[in-house]
């Protein structure tokens, strides 16, 4: 008998696909996903869907126990994303409400091929040898995820346009950048290394050095010269916080503060960061989060009666 092909999977329900989408947030990033929640309530599926989105490509490229061609499952994925946004529906667990997201905000389509375009990267890629050959890829890995949350998170009518796209954009390289700096054994792991080779060379860091877990001083000046760099951007994100409605506010506060304590943990370790996978510790994560809440609440009981005013 000749084998059939298998039947394609079932369209996903986009009530499904939200949830699917919050709860690989919830699993898989919890400091982002806890600043969610300072969002009104409205506003946190959308981010859900765009996390869902990219951690769904990113699990592709990852993959290391794929008997599949990781490229063909990738391509698989883009081809229902197509599929998707051309109306039709798709047996896929995240596309349908990142596809619904991306329509219900009209995100740049530029944005989702910028970021495709780095996730094919890293099926491919595992060094970079500066940092502005770094930079070219975390403007499609992290830079663009910023800008496609802008629009949910809503500028000011008064703000300017291209002020917040660039802070939105900081923002998403520091937080990028911020993860290099803490997962260089997982990276590692996976044989790639996002540290800029030229940065390894002028410190006199060793690939062997990284991967033999030797913490020399090298290692951690080199690690604290980095941590430097993403310092920098999150100054540059810094006023993009205010150009947003006050009731997006809280969130990107907190989320600045609890990506921006992986490296004050990084920097408290001594910038050792072979020794084991740094974190915030949870009581202040949830410190962070408390501090916010009573903005997050107040701006949101305002942002209801400015709407239900006007209706």
């Amino acid at each position: 008998m000749t084998p059939q092909p298998a039947a394609p999977p079932l369209p996903t329900t986009l009530t499904a696909s939200y949830e699917r989408c919050r709860r690989l947030h919830a699993s898989y990033g919890r400091s982002y996903y806890l600043a969610t929640r300072l969002l009104p309530a409205w506003k946190r599926p959308h981010v859900h869907a765009l996390y869902g989105f990219a951690r769904r490509a990113d699990e592709i490229v990852d993959a290391v126990d794929m008997t599949a061609d990781r490229a063909l499952v990738l391509d698989g994925f883009v081809a229902r994303l197509v599929a998707g946004m051309a109306g039709e529906p798709v047996g896929d667990p995240v596309l349908p409400a990142f596809v619904h997201t991306v329509r219900a905000f009209d995100i740049e389509l530029a944005d989702v091929d910028a970021f495709l375009a780095s996730m094919r990267a890293d099926l491919t890629v595992t060094r970079y040898a500066t940092y502005d050959d770094l930079l070219g890829y975390m403007e499609g890995s992290a830079a663009v995820i910023g800008t496609m949350m802008l629009p949910i998170l809503e500028p000011l009518p008064s703000a300017d346009a291209g002020r917040a796209r660039e802070a939105a954009r900081q923002l998403g390289l520091a937080f990028q950048l911020t993860n290099f700096i803490r997962d260089v054994v997982e990276d590692l792991d996976r044989g790639r290394i996002y540290l800029p080779l030229a940065d390894l060379d002028a410190f006199g860091v060793t690939e062997k050095d990284l991967a033999g877990g030797r913490t020399t001083p090298a290692v951690r000046d080199l690690v604290a010269f980095e941590a430097r760099r993403a310092r920098d951007h999150y100054r540059q994100a810094a006023e993009g916080i205010e150009l947003l409605v006050p009731s997006s506010r809280p969130c990107i506060r907190a989320a600045y503060e609890l990506y921006g304590g992986i490296l004050d943990e990084v920097a408290a370790a001594g910038y050792d960061v072979l020794a084991g996978r740094v974190s915030v510790p949870r009581r202040r994560r949830l410190a962070i989060f408390t501090r916010h809440l009573a903005a997050a609440s107040s701006a949101g009981r305002a942002e209801l009666r400015a709407r239900a005013e006007t209706h």
